[in-house]
């Protein structure tokens, strides 16, 4: 086995844009279920309405790159408001299910051939890149060393994923020692309590589901930098995806969906590279194909192993999880 190549790989994942870009929506994610008590499970329809709605206005509009990326955020904020409006007053399970749906029903507007002129339906988007490129305020060249060496344009996404990962901790972290945040925790205990002081709890909801929305929409838009949007990557195994990060790292927590993110795509690398490289030399009873989808049976089962033994994550503190008993 080429353990150099394997490590490699692996720890090529600690920088990447896709681990950058879950941090960011698992970030998002924190805020609707870690801090409101939200059960989102449609966090996919914000990432791609931020990966589309910033491709689409640079492609078809010809918009800046960054009015495009502002745009995709608004259009999470939007969904946001009309998911939540019917459904933030119901029980926690219908917004769950509301959730699923609403996401599913995004991704599939996008592959329907009726928005075809914008959204190239299944094939995707992609060639929009020249407008972030051009801003990249690195000359030409190769940096970093080791698995970690990039050229100027993966380094100029990777810096900027990490400044708005940067700037969403800040945020986040700004709102829950915020009055506000004081309040949205205790919605996520007791919302009959909170609402017996007269605060307005569906505010409170509505206002954590925007900011959540946007904070995925941006994670969306990382998401898409390197390469193209393409609706097939927003299935509901992006999302369960998640919440495996989610509460890996600890979903009342900071930096814990930045810490699962990493821990979570450095694994899924692992396994991803050695169960093959097993099963070829007859270590596993399969072929390098079962190998290969061995991995998310693994991730599956410890996932169950994290709800049942750890729920509050790794960072997490056990008091701020009761509310998921």
């Amino acid at each position: 086995m080429d353990w150099g190549a394997i490590v490699g790989n692996t720890l090529s994942y600690l920088l990447s844009p896709i681990t950058i870009a879950y941090a960011l929506a698992a970030t998002g994610l924190a805020v609707h279920f870690g801090y409101a008590g939200l059960l989102n499970f449609g966090m996919a329809g914000f990432m791609a309405l931020g990966g589309y709605g910033y491709a689409i206005s640079v492609l078809s509009f010809g918009l800046p790159w960054w009015l495009g990326m502002i745009i995709g955020l608004l259009l999470a904020a939007v969904f946001a408001l009309v998911l939540g409006i019917p459904t933030l007053r119901l029980r926690a399970d219908y917004l769950a299910i509301v959730t699923i749906a609403a996401a599913e029903i995004v991704r599939l507007l996008f592959t329907t051939q009726v928005f075809d002129e914008y959204t190239n339906s299944a094939d995707g988007l992609g060639n929009y890149h020249a407008g972030f490129r051009d801003a990249n305020p690195f000359p030409d060249g190769t940096y970093g060393f080791g698995p970690w060496t990039f050229n100027a344009d993966g380094l100029w996404i990777r810096v900027f994923g990490l400044l708005m990962l940067a700037i969403a901790l800040f945020v986040v972290w700004s709102l829950v020692r915020s009055p506000w945040g004081r309040v949205l925790k205790g919605i996520r205990e007791d919302e009959d309590a909170i609402r017996a002081l007269g605060k307005n709890v569906f505010a409170y909801k509505m206002q954590a589901l925007v900011v959540g929305g946007m904070i995925g929409a941006l994670g969306g838009i990382v998401f898409v930098l390197p390469s193209a949007v393409v609706p097939s990557s927003y299935t509901t195994s992006l999302t369960f995806f998640l919440w495996t990060i989610l509460l890996l790292g600890g979903a009342a927590t900071i930096f814990g969906p930045s810490i699962g993110a990493v821990l979570f795509w450095m694994v899924m690398a692992l396994l991803g590279n050695m169960l093959p490289e097993l099963a070829q030399q007859g270590f596993l009873p399969m072929t390098s194909i079962q190998a290969g989808t061995l991995r998310f049976i693994l991730v599956g089962v410890a996932l169950m192993l994290l709800v049942i033994f750890r729920p509050q994550g790794l960072l997490g503190n056990k008091k701020e999880m009761t509310f998921v008993k």
